[in-house]
């Protein structure tokens, strides 16, 4: 054969590129105006520090080549090294991104969010999310299964400018068995086949707790069929089953903070009040912070957080669309809202008995004391299950109760931070543990061979989570002036690259132009001026 020898770092980019042609055989430059192009033929990233995604630390600084949608090479790059040993020749492509002094990693997934229904444009919450980090999110198929597919595909082809999208369905979504089939154990096969043979990779189980064995059934099924179960426990079934007794039935994953303490109570039940129904969520939101206090605190962080590992779960919090209970007043407030919260989802958000998650009415000082003592809990079992062994995921659960997409993404990896959990740690939850939670594992890790989604950032993740959000943090540089950094300068989906500070416009665009005729309400009121 002749030609140039078949070095390991050769074949290691002829891999790439087979995998490249194999993930996405008709790579087209796709162009969206002035917030996005690509994927190049041959994008480089010059000068950049890498953190893994895997939970090692920053390395570098190098040169990163992508070709298509796959990282083909890094290449570590000291100049000072380089000129000794007379190499200085960069790579070079299509495109050149000088990163010195900016930080990459992998893009970010959200395992847990909602898209709203009209008049929230999907366009609003795909830049939103976009421009803080989300490169693959498991949306709810909010708009029905077949919007919710139909998206998936627009993005999967670069003709939408949105994250990666793995809809999740409820059970028996798409298919034409009964109410009595969805409901038996032994036609569970079946109906996970259906779905998947639909597109459906990631399955919602939250009504189906009062069934144990069907759970157990559809969990088997699903995993034999590639596809992953999601459970949001409500306290309706807590009786039947709790966080322990789903994640040893075989459930992927667990939403949120049901079923935890209920599985450390003296009783199979928690303490009701006489008052209390399920299907009013003023009682129901109150009492789930309640259940809190009535757990067994050695229990929960003993027996319990053994029992959830040695069954294998993954827990997604979701901390961040539960933290207006500890402080509604904060919540209703965020610096944000006025300039990039869209008004229909501002509207969903008020206090109103009409809306899921609007129930921030009669919330007195004694529930947010309640919920504050809820939460340090909470993350104490967080902390206690990472530290033994767990798996953790990441995801936010907006655009509800006052959690604004995008922005709620950055502060749920503070408030991770905040269980105890290192800086690293968080970032490899919301990377490569939630790739690998979801079944894709050529995602979350910035190595040759992986697909490129990738931020490009204005400084260190690791040290400072801030510097995720679209308006960085305030750093103070050596002549003692202060700054802001600039956040994530280009989110790289499946080699697109994004413009962020044109996708942050867009949105204040959307927003701008739909408050044009909102009126004043409730909450608004003390804190903005009238026009």
């Amino acid at each position: 054969m002749v030609g140039f020898p078949l070095t390991r770092l050769r074949m290691r980019r002829i891999v790439a590129l087979v995998l490249a042609a194999l993930c996405c055989p008709t790579l087209l430059l796709a162009q969206f105006g002035d917030l996005a192009a690509g994927p190049y033929k041959r994008l480089v990233i010059r000068g950049a520090h890498v953190i893994p995604g895997h939970g090692g630390p920053p390395a570098g600084p190098y040169d990163i080549v992508i070709e298509g949608n796959v990282i083909t090479e890094m290449l570590p790059f000291d100049p000072v090294a380089a000129e000794r040993r007379g190499r200085t020749e960069r790579p070079t492509g299509d495109r050149v991104i000088d990163a010195t002094g900016m930080f990459v990693m992998p893009g970010m997934f959200d395992l847990h969010t909602h898209i709203r229904t009209q008049p929230l444009p999907l366009e609003y919450v795909y830049l939103l999310k976009l421009a803080m980090g989300v490169t693959t999110m498991v949306p709810a198929a909010d708009r029905g299964l077949d919007s919710a597919l139909a998206q998936a595909e627009l993005s999967k082809a670069n003709r939408v400018l949105a994250p990666r999208m793995f809809p999740l369905a409820s059970w028996g979504a798409g298919t034409r068995f009964t109410r009595l089939e969805l409901d038996d154990p032994a036609k569970a096969k079946d109906v996970v086949a259906a779905m998947v043979a639909r597109g459906v990779r990631v399955f919602s189980l939250d009504p189906l707790g009062w069934n144990a064995d069907l759970v157990r059934e559809i969990a088997k099924a699903a995993k034999a069929n590639g596809a992953i179960t999601s459970f949001h426990i409500p306290p309706s079934t807590n009786a039947v089953m709790n966080a322990v007794q789903a994640a040893c039935a075989g459930v992927t994953m667990i939403e949120h903070h049901y079923g935890y303490a209920e599985s450390a109570l003296p009783r199979t039940v928690q303490g009701f009040g006489a008052e209390y129904t399920f299907g009013d969520e003023h009682a129901r939101f109150r009492y789930a912070g309640r259940v809190w206090e009535e757990t067994d605190r050695e229990r929960l962080l003993g027996a319990v957080a053994d029992s959830l590992v040695g069954c294998g779960v993954t827990m997604l919090p979701t901390r961040v669309v539960y933290e207006a209970n500890r402080d509604a007043v904060r919540a209703m407030s965020l610096p944000w809202h006025e300039k990039y919260t869209h008004p229909a989802l501002w509207k969903w958000n008020l206090p109103n008995p009409a809306y899921h998650g609007a129930y921030h009415y009669d919330w007195t000082s004694e529930d947010e004391a309640t919920w504050t003592a809820a939460y340090r809990l909470w993350g104490d079992l967080i902390y206690a299950f990472n530290r033994k062994g767990g798996r953790i995921a990441f995801g936010t659960d907006d655009s509800y109760i006052w959690a604004t997409p995008g922005f709620s993404t950055v502060r749920e990896t503070q408030l991770m931070r905040e269980t105890g959990l290192h800086a690293l740690e968080v970032l490899k939850a919301a990377t490569r543990t939630s790739a690998l939670t979801l079944g894709e594992p050529k995602l979350g890790l910035v190595r040759p061979g992986h697909l490129a989604d990738l931020l490009i950032v204005d400084g260190n993740p690791a040290a400072n989570l801030k510097f995720l959000y679209a308006f960085g943090d305030l750093v103070r540089g050596a002549d003692g002036t202060v700054r802001r950094t600039r956040g994530i300068i280009h989110t790289i989906k499946d080699g697109v690259v994004t413009e962020n500070a044109k996708l942050m416009q867009r949105v204040e665009q959307l927003v701008r132009e739909a408050k044009a005729s909102q009126p004043m309400d409730v909450a608004r009121e003390p804190w903005v001026v009238r026009p």
